[in-house]
């Protein structure tokens, strides 16, 4: 196991673009951190400085306590785990998961014990003898993550290595490796712009865009806590709702309706008075029977539940679109009006996005 910490660690490409700004993490022994975000938010560049496969522009770079910024990959006692396998083709499963301690030169008998052992950690013995064409996407994956085990890394990362798989394989495949961090203890880095990657594996998440962290937590914190919108709005599937409301007598008034505050969000809310905000609202945290109208134009049933589209107030405008997430099995029409409230309600200032959580809550 091995403990982490980057401290300002900045990335500048020679053409001036500034790819990761002021990155600063401290990752302890054992812990998962799930690095996530859209494309070109830096998650990777910054996953590939850790390697050592991008040059650190500036900052430090930490490994126990040991400065590493400048080492060269091969010194850092790291395992990366590519999205696209890297396996040679003409190797066997066991000649590719052997590869690197053969290049050490390490004793044939050890590097058997540790390729078995390996192997039999992901299921992957009957497959020794057989060649990466002969295997599926998920065992291909699995015999990457073999040839990192049988290093014994101080460090795991794994930078999108489910991308190339089907839905079914891509849930399979990370259950086993949520699986392999408790059976090794390791600590491991993984990037991924899917959140329900980020929200299932992570013990902590790195959420960021364009460059810049936004917010780190753990995924509750992300999910229930979000720091401003667009965490709250990339983090929770489906999305949140947005809605620009005012803040007058206790009572959030949007353009087609109002909505009541309790005595807690009126405390929260207090210093906004008379004041536009955004008003959040995940589909999950919508429920029927209230006094707001939606009039639905479609719905998505998914067996416990249905997703149920519409616009407040019959508006065919975009700003008023509201997606809900609804118990059981609807039946609503196009054209149907459902009345909902808002069981928990989110709230950001309109100028920073960041959010509001009132005096005693900052």
């Amino acid at each position: 196991m091995a403990n982490l910490r980057l401290e300002h660690v900045e990335k500048v490409y020679d053409n001036n673009v500034k790819a990761v700004h002021d990155f600063n993490l401290k990752v302890e022994d054992g812990e998962f951190i799930v690095l996530v975000g859209p494309s070109g938010c830096g998650k990777s560049t910054t996953l590939r400085m850790i390697a050592g496969l991008e040059d650190i522009s500036s900052g430090k770079l930490y490994l126990d306590g040991r400065d590493i910024t400048a080492a060269p990959a091969k010194d850092r006692d790291m395992a990366m785990v590519f999205q696209n396998y890297a396996l040679y083709g003409h190797m066997t499963i066991y000649e590719n998961m052997a590869f690197s301690l053969t290049l050490r030169k390490e004793n044939p008998n050890v590097i058997h014990k540790k390729v078995l052992a390996a192997a039999e950690i992901l299921d992957l013995t009957a497959q020794l003898n057989k060649k990466p064409s002969q295997l599926s996407g998920g065992q291909r994956q699995r015999v990457a993550m073999g040839r990192s085990i049988v290093r014994n890394p101080k460090l795991f990362l794994f930078d999108e290595p489910l991308s190339n798989l089907d839905a079914k394989l891509r849930g399979a495949t990370r259950r086993e490796i949520l699986l392999l961090h408790k059976r090794l203890e390791a600590t491991m880095l993984y990037v991924t712009h899917d959140q329900t990657e980020a929200l299932t594996l992570a013990d902590r998440i790195v959420c960021m865009s364009m460059g810049h962290v936004q917010q780190i937590g753990t995924p509750i914190e992300l999910y229930d806590r979000p720091a401003n919108i667009f965490v709250a709005s990339f983090i929770g599937l489906p999305p949140m709702n947005f809605f620009t409301v005012r803040v007058q007598n206790g009572t959030l008034v949007g353009e087609r309706f109002k909505t009541a505050l309790t005595a807690e969000e009126k405390a929260i809310l207090a210093a906004y008075e008379g004041k536009e905000i955004t008003l959040g609202v995940r589909p999950e945290n919508i429920v029927e029977g209230g006094d707001i109208p939606v009039k639905v134009f479609s719905n998505e049933n998914l067996g416990m539940n249905t997703l149920v589209h519409g616009h407040i107030g019959g508006s065919a405008s975009a700003s008023d679109r509201i997606t809900a997430k609804l118990h059981g099995w609807c039946q609503y029409k196009p054209g149907d009006t459902v009345m909902v409230n808002f069981k928990r309600k989110h709230f950001f200032d309109k100028e920073t996005t960041n959010a509001i959580w009132g005096e005693d809550k900052k």
